[in-house]
């Protein structure tokens, strides 16, 4: 059953009566079809209303949606073979960035991403798709290795941030995402970089500094939450929806002010309403950005690439 978001109650409400109304006849002889049609009707109706109108602070809690395939969900659909390295030979292996090797389409790749997990206990396991130090340098020695071995890397972000744990600062959090940005842009092979849904300050970019950065319909990117810039400017976090406003944080923004490629297309409802719709559209996207870059050499990449990144905020 389908998590409603706040904004979506009149939605739930029709929903709700579509669902009485087929367990009162369920196993009986009555035909509801005529009462269920036009109801649906609106509902759907009403669904593809909102979703064309979705403010910034609204997109934002569809980017953060409890249901919302996650890193799993897209290695599950996409890779095969998928064997999955663990640690970054100094500390400890982190459960918040999972990388590994697979094929992707008949492609040999690097796969590296956050993991939000799904009910309390993977999220506690997972920390939430925080990143600590470990976990960035894990992702700095996997790319390392796809590069010795020429293979593209795709990262999946999905992270409202790095942890900012005290231990997490004291063990270099700051220099690790700062390396892993750098290895980023070094990167002699391409690097394929999706927002899934919360793209978070640098825990996010520091696996995103892409040939070509996708971004799902409904996530965001920025550098705070809404909720943490407005309790700079405001002093209080109730003025997050004006934050999420300002900072042009949904893809539609940053596509405009060319800080991502492209925009990947979700399913009427978001991602989680048909995961598995959301996955190969990003699949397809990922599989032509890669076709893009055949036979570029590394040096071509890594000045593409740099160029990009550079450009930004430029006029």
């Amino acid at each position: 059953m389908t998590t409603f978001l706040d904004f979506e109650k009149p939605i739930a409400e029709l929903q709700s009566r579509i669902d009485e109304l087929r367990n009162t006849a369920q196993g009986g002889d009555v035909n509801i079809d005529a009462e269920i049609g036009p109801l649906q009707a609106k509902s759907d109706k009403l669904l593809q209303d909102t979703y064309a109108r979705l403010t910034p602070w609204q997109k934002t809690q569809v980017a953060r949606h409890p249901e919302r395939p996650h890193f799993r969900h897209y290695v599950a659909g996409l890779i095969e073979d998928f064997m999955p390295l663990g640690g970054d030979r100094a500390f400890a292996d982190d459960a918040a960035i999972i990388g590994g090797l697979g094929r992707f389409r008949g492609r040999r790749v690097m796969v590296i991403g956050h993991e939000k997990g799904d009910d309390t206990a993977s999220r506690l396991k997972h920390n939430f798709g925080m990143g600590k130090p470990e976990g960035y340098r894990k992702a700095i020695r996997l790319m390392q290795l796809a590069d010795r071995f020429g293979l593209p890397v795709i990262t999946l972000v999905d992270t409202s941030g790095a942890f900012p744990g005290v231990q997490a600062e004291e063990r270099g959090q700051a220099e690790a995402i700062a390396r892993s940005t750098e290895q980023c842009l070094n990167l002699g092979v391409p690097l394929v970089a999706s927002i899934l849904g919360e793209g978070g300050s640098g825990g996010a970019v520091a696996l995103a500094a892409g040939n070509q950065v996708l971004m799902m319909e409904h996530a965001v990117y920025s550098v705070i939450s809404p909720e943490g810039c407005a309790s700079i400017l405001w002093r209080t976090a109730d003025k997050a929806p004006d934050a999420a406003e300002a900072m042009k944080v949904t893809a539609q923004h940053l596509k405009e002010l060319g800080v991502i490629d492209r925009i990947v297309p979700e399913p009427l409802g978001g991602a989680h309403r048909a995961p598995g719709v959301a996955v190969q559209a990003l699949g397809d996207a990922i599989a032509q950005a890669l076709d893009g870059m055949q036979g570029l050499s590394g040096e071509s990449l890594r000045q593409a690439r740099r160029a990009k990144f550079l450009a930004m905020g430029r006029v």
